[in-house]
């Protein structure tokens, strides 16, 4: 089984954004949430709603970020 960063996806109040994607970045998503759907024994998820989880983790595991904000307060 492959060690994917992200857990399950959290049911949460969304708020509403519109982005467009490359194409393969969609497919990488779509490849992305079906394997996630297999490790956790669920359905494959709609992979737009891989995003928010994947930009937290990015967010809350980039130390230059961290670094500069604690910085900057």
């Amino acid at each position: 089984m492959a060690k994917l960063k992200l857990g399950p996806i959290v049911d949460d109040k969304p708020v509403k954004v519109t982005v467009e994607l490359p194409a393969s970045l969609h497919r990488d998503l779509v490849s992305y949430a079906e394997i996630l759907g297999r490790e956790n024994g669920q359905r494959a998820t709609d992979p737009i709603r891989l995003i928010v989880p994947m930009l937290q983790r990015f967010i809350t595991t980039d130390r230059g970020f961290a670094k500069a904000r604690k910085n900057s307060t």
